[in-house]
């Protein structure tokens, strides 16, 4: 992250995004490999949403930072059903929710602690065999199973359209899943009322604002290219 790393430019990539973003959309600060004291600067610079993949280092990062208040910290990788009970415990948010058994299981162990997170549902608009996630006629299969999801606050859809697409291509996924989430609305099922799109990230963020996204992922524009891919 060379040159990338002084407080005064982050807070100038913060600002500059922050100040191009509608009052209704949430920027989450995508902090995977992210040392803390950069993430501390985010939050000097405003910052209070951290978007995380991985439920280890995020332990770790949020035993450094509980001085931090008003932090507000979101999954946005794959939840393997055995790391479940430990996402609970880490994450207010997890936007990548992607199959029945992990929403079931989700929601018995948010039953055993007390807790309610808010979640998002995880689709694929177009097949991508690189993506978790339900594809649209799974989704709709099991809304009646999902609205039960009693002890879990589902909040909206979340998507990531494949790589290597067209302009017109990634805008039109982004669009089909809002009238997704409009489709599922119309239903009226309990639990499923589906306020938020949790869609766009650092190359597309500015399609998915187009589309009506309400919570866009950044990472690489705030706090440039990571070590690794995760």
């Amino acid at each position: 992250m060379t040159g990338l790393d002084h407080p005064i430019a982050l807070a100038d990539r913060i600002a500059t995004v922050r100040n191009s973003l509608p009052d209704s959309v949430r920027l989450i600060a995508i902090t995977k490999q992210v040392p803390v004291e950069m993430m501390r600067q985010a939050y000097a610079a405003g910052i209070r949403d951290f978007g995380e993949s991985r439920v280890q280092e995020t332990a770790i990062k949020q035993a450094q930072l509980q001085d931090l208040q008003g932090v507000t910290w979101h999954l946005i990788g794959h939840l393997q059903s055995n790391k479940a009970q430990q996402a609970l415990q880490c994450f207010q948010w997890i936007h990548s929710v992607d199959s029945l058994k992990l929403a079931q299981r989700l929601n018995r162990l948010a039953e055993d602690y007390a807790r309610q997170p808010d979640v998002c549902l995880q689709v694929k608009i177009v097949p991508d065999p690189s993506k978790y996630g339900w594809t649209v006629p799974e989704l709709m299969a099991d809304l009646e199973q999902l609205s039960q999801c009693h002890h879990l606050k589902i909040q909206g859809l979340m998507t990531i359209p494949p790589f290597a697409l067209e302009t017109q291509q990634i805008l039109g996924i982004f669009h089909q899943t809002r009238e997704l989430a409009n489709r599922i609305r119309e239903q009226r099922l309990p639990n499923l009322s589906l306020p938020e799109l949790s869609m766009g990230m650092s190359d597309d963020y500015i399609l998915a604002l187009a589309a009506k996204s309400t919570m866009i992922r950044l990472g690489r524009i705030l706090f440039g290219e990571r070590t690794e891919q995760v």
